[in-house]
């Protein structure tokens, strides 16, 4: 699982959010623009695998003008729609993924340095209340292999005063992410004591997450959301994930909202 919008990312959030108000004042036809900021901590798994968590900032801005604000599942990558035609978007899509040392798995194992995954998303409503979405992404560090995730999300709403959701997942990697974090070559089975094991691509884990954000006022309101994924197939074999990690790979978040805007 990739890290949802990690400090890292921070930065770009911050720009867009700073950017918000200024632009509403650029003309007529930023009048009824609303903005809204999701910022508190979420717990995840350090790395895919991991038995041990890290945490970082929960974190979202939307922008909608005069309806209410579209679905965004709290796990999904950091990234807006380039292309939105009726019930279809398609955007890049961008990740992050801590680095792994040796001394942070308890193992004489590679380092998978931190890693910079992007692609694109492909997302269709099949109904107003399902939506479907698939991401491909490449790491352009540390494990530089491709990822993947095939998400569906039944969401059930009133406007933007509650909104509900929840929906399974599936997770993918090629032979190179998987090797990154599952494998054991010849030499690292020689220093770790692990045994030697050189797994394949294909589906890593299956999951569900949930979600909930609730308006507490005209301004502020609360977004909680947890997730459950559980590591499959090669993943779930490695002498890694048996030994030094864990199948069970959860992790939840809770923060705050602030909306703002809508007229002059």
């Amino acid at each position: 699982m990739t890290e949802r919008k990690p400090l890292h990312a921070l930065l770009l959030v911050a720009l867009a959010a700073a950017a918000a108000p200024a632009n509403a004042q650029e003309g007529d036809e930023n009048v009824g623009k609303r903005t809204r900021v999701i910022l508190g901590p979420q717990l995840s798994p350090s790395w895919p695998g991991a038995d041990k968590f890290s945490v970082g900032p929960y974190i979202d801005v939307t922008r909608t003008r005069d309806s209410e604000f579209e679905y965004e599942a709290p796990d999904e990558s950091f990234g807006q729609p380039l292309v939105h035609t009726g019930n279809f978007a398609f955007g890049p899509a961008l990740g992050f993924i801590g680095k792994r040392k040796a001394s942070d798995i308890g193992a004489d194992l590679p380092k998978v340095g931190f890693t910079v995954e992007a692609g694109a998303f492909a997302q269709a409503y099949l109904t107003p209340s399902l939506r479907v979405r698939v991401e491909g992404r490449k790491g352009l560090s540390g494990h530089k292999g491709w990822a993947g995730e095939i998400s569906a999300d039944y969401i059930a709403r009133q406007g933007d005063d509650w909104l509900f959701s929840i929906g399974p997942r599936v997770t993918l990697g090629d032979a190179k992410y998987h090797r990154a974090y599952f494998g054991v070559d010849p030499a690292a089975a020689a220093t770790s004591g692990l045994p030697a094991y050189d797994p394949g691509g294909g589906v890593q884990s299956v999951g569900v997450t949930a979600g909930y954000h609730r308006m507490l006022g005209r301004n502020w309101g609360i977004a909680v959301y947890g997730r459950y994924d559980r590591l499959v197939g090669d993943a779930a074999d490695s002498p890694v994930t048996r030994q030094l990690g864990s199948r069970s790979q959860p992790s939840g978040g809770i923060a705050l909202s602030y909306t703002f805007g809508g007229g002059r």
